[in-house]
């Protein structure tokens, strides 16, 4: 009988694999690729029925959109101006009501008046008083109309039947287009009417006009009933020149319709304002006009470029994902391997350390004794010239035997591993240690040690001789680092109620970020004048006795700032609970 073959996976022949190449690299392009399908289907299917509804739909949204911003546009401008007139007109009003004919008729007291009312009212040129005969009794502003006759004016008659009147734009005998804003009030004594008058030039509509500029506003002005412009148009001209209106509104209502200009066209809205003898006329771009229209299709196209950006995204971050796997599984026996190596250079140190400590022992133990048999010796010679001398360069001679011992006494103990002797520690005392050894060196070098050292700081429990390396390992190091002019900040603070910080930062050349993942490797060094070469164990041993004494020791650099070394110390507490007993 002969075998059947072996299946085939719809996966394998979706993704174009055989059964033999569905390794696990075959599976993960056949999971990508599968993902790259989905994912274009998920997001092309229903961005192709909203794009197909957009596009029939839009532009009715547009035009309904412009035919409403067009009334907007129109009720705000018309609020605008007829607040400012409502202003004026009360502002007039009060001044009308509280003084007389023959109080405004005083030059000086009007030109108090239209003083007032001008840093109020932007656009007030002038301020006039008219009596009931037509003659002008009292001016103030740039134009000599005092003693003018208006009595043939409209203005003047329409101001006379009305108690606030607003007139059209005319030129008048200033031949300057400008309205003038009247208020009539009736002498008690000769029963006839006299009339304030205030004129403003047509700037000032052209300026509460431009507020209502936006991007799709095309035009906006002012006409009479007449066809004459009360302001100044984009496209129609000056005020004062002819226009054709063909529809108006009626009282209170805002008429909107589609005109044309040239190929284009655009929304009007006219409307009148109350107590006026002018209408609004606001010119909105039509929809097919605005450049939202325009950009439209090709944001529909950058849409549907974003989505296969994002679902590119998508399977790139996919991919990237799972080599990141791969990749921390690889770092992980980097890590192991890393500390292996370190370990086998630890080792390594702790024999070269024994080594040279017994054979600089050696040598320190013939000059303790000779020092101290030539001490013996000046003390029988008591007439020696230069006694004193020898006696004081001697006992210095011995002081540094005896700090080399202790130095070799170390290297045994980081050899040996042998146990710190733990003591109750005030970190300031041991940074102030620190300093006097280091103090002329720094002042040599012009070097600014700046000390920010909490008071009161809770005690540690270290040991003392090795705490003194650590910090004289990693202050030397920043003064190294410095070499000339520059700062040196020391900082101890406590964190929090468990641990102490003692930071410790210069204004060196920094340390690059390869180099510092290394810094505290035996053996390496970033010394590379041969002047002053290091050996590449002072920070390996700072970390090592760091840790022992169950502390924390960071670095953090920036090339072309300095470097900062923060160490923490756990706060010592005192078990007191046999005292309770």
């Amino acid at each position: 009988m002969s075998k059947n073959p072996a299946p085939v996976s719809k996966w394998s022949l979706f993704c174009g694999l055989s059964s033999k190449e569905l390794c696990p690299r075959g599976r993960y392009k056949c999971m990508r690729n599968s993902l790259l399908l989905v994912m274009l289907a998920i997001t092309l299917i229903p961005l192709s029925i909203t794009s197909g509804l957009n596009f029939i739909q839009y532009q009715q949204l547009l035009r309904e959109e412009s035919q409403a911003n067009a009334r907007w546009n129109a009720e705000s401008a018309k609020a605008t101006i007829s607040a400012y007139l409502e202003k004026l007109e009360a502002a007039i009003t009060v001044v009308i009501d509280t003084y007389s004919f023959e109080d405004l008729s005083d030059g000086k007291k009007l030109e108090h008046i239209f003083r007032q009312l001008k840093k109020e009212h932007k656009g007030l040129v002038d301020l006039s008083v008219v009596g009931p005969d037509g003659i002008q009794s009292a001016y103030v502003g740039p134009y000599g109309l005092t003693g003018r006759d208006y009595s043939d004016s409209l203005w003047f008659h329409k101001a006379l039947t009305r108690r606030m009147y607003v007139s059209e734009v005319f030129t008048g005998f200033r031949n300057v287009p400008h309205f003038v804003v009247a208020a009539s009030k009736k002498d008690p004594y000769s029963e006839h009417y006299w009339v304030l008058r205030a004129s403003i030039d047509t700037e000032t509509l052209d300026r509460f006009l431009a507020l209502a500029d936006t991007e799709t506003l095309e035009d906006i002005f002012l006409v009479n009933d007449s066809g004459i412009l009360q302001s100044s148009s984009r496209y129609q001209g000056r005020a004062m020149d002819n226009f054709q209106l063909t529809r108006k509104p009626k009282q209170n209502d805002i008429l909107i319709f589609e005109e044309m200009r040239g190929d284009s066209s655009f929304y009007r809205a006219v409307s009148r304002i109350q107590n006026t003898p002018w209408l609004l006329i606001l010119d909105q771009q039509g929809a097919e006009a605005r450049k939202i229209w325009h950009s439209f299709k090709v944001r529909l196209l950058l849409t549907l470029g974003l989505c296969f950006l994002v679902v590119g995204g998508m399977v790139v971050w996919l991919s990237r994902f799972l080599a990141g796997k791969f990749r921390e599984a690889d770092e992980m026996r980097d890590v192991i391997l890393s500390e292996t190596e370190h370990s086998n250079k630890l080792a390594s140190i702790g024999r070269l350390a024994a080594g040279v400590a017994h054979e600089i022992n050696n040598p320190l133990a013939i000059i303790g004794e000779k020092a101290g048999l030539m001490q013996d010796l000046l003390g029988v010679e008591q007439d020696f010239r230069y006694r004193e001398k020898f006696l004081d360069q001697l006992g210095s001679l011995q002081d540094a035997v005896v700090r080399a011992r202790t130095i070799t006494h170390r290297l045994l103990g980081f050899a040996r591993r042998m146990e710190t002797s733990l003591t109750l520690i005030q970190l300031n005392e041991i940074l102030q240690e620190v300093l006097s050894f280091l103090e002329k060196d720094a002042t040599y070098r012009n070097i600014h040690v700046i000390l920010q050292l909490q008071e009161n700081l809770p005690v540690i429990r270290a040991d003392h001789g090795q705490l003194q390396q650590v910090f004289l390992n990693v202050i030397n190091n920043a003064i190294d680092a410095i070499r000339n002019d520059g700062e040196i900040h020391i900082t101890s603070r406590r964190e929090n109620n468990k641990t102490v910080m003692v930071a410790i930062s210069d204004t060196g050349p920094g340390i690059a970020p390869e180099i510092l993942q290394n810094i505290f490797e035996p053996f390496f060094t970033t010394k590379g004048n041969e002047e002053r070469k290091g050996t590449g164990l002072g920070l390996s041993i700072t970390y090592g006795l760091v840790q022992k004494m169950g502390g924390k020791i960071e670095v953090s650099s920036e090339v072309g700032v300095g470097t900062t070394f923060i160490i923490t110390f756990p706060v010592y507490y005192e078990d007191k609970s046999h005292d309770s007993a």
